[in-house]
C-alpha cells in the first residue's frame, strides 16, 4: 500500500495576484480596469524579475518592450502613465530598482485600486527589495 493517497496528482497551481486579476474583472470598461490590467501587467513582469524564478536579461528586456507598447494604447490617468512606464522600464534592472519602482506606482496609482491589490504590490516590492 501506498503512504501517499496520490503519487502521480499534480500540485495545484497557484495564482500569484488574485486581487489585481478578480479587481480588472469586476471594473467596468473604462479607465479603472486599465489602470488594474496596467498594475496586473506590471506585477508579472517584475515578479520575472524576483531571484527565485529570475528571467534572462534578453527574456526581460523583450518583455519590457511589448509591455511598453501595450500600455501605450491604454487610456491611464496621466498620472499614473510615466510610474507605470517607469516599472516596465525596472524590469530589465535589479530587484532593487524594481521595488522602488513598485512602491512610486502604488503612490500614484493606489487610489485607483483596492486594498488587497495595493497590498499584493506592496508584498512584491518587499520581496524584490529582500524585505
Amino acid at each position: 500500500m501506498l503512504s501517499d493517497p496520490l503519487p502521480y496528482a499534480v500540485e495545484s497551481l497557484r495564482f500569484p495576484f488574485p486581487a489585481l486579476a478578480t479587481l480588472a474583472g469586476r471594473l467596468p470598461l473604462g479607465g479603472g480596469r486599465e489602470v488594474a490590467l496596467a498594475a496586473l501587467l506590471v506585477a508579472r513582469l517584475s515578479q520575472g524579475v524576483a531571484s527565485g524564478e529570475a528571467l534572462p536579461p534578453a527574456d526581460r528586456a523583450t518583455r519590457a518592450t511589448a509591455a511598453k507598447v501595450w500600455l501605450a494604447s491604454l487610456a491611464l490617468p496621466a498620472a499614473t502613465r510615466v510610474p507605470f512606464a517607469r516599472c516596465v522600464e525596472a524590469t530589465t534592472g535589479t530587484t532593487l530598482q524594481v521595488a522602488g519602482a513598485l512602491r512610486a506606482l502604488v503612490a500614484a496609482a493606489g487610489a485607483h485600486l483596492d486594498g488587497p491589490s495595493v497590498q499584493e504590490l506592496e508584498k512584491l516590492a518587499r520581496q524584490l527589495a529582500g524585505t
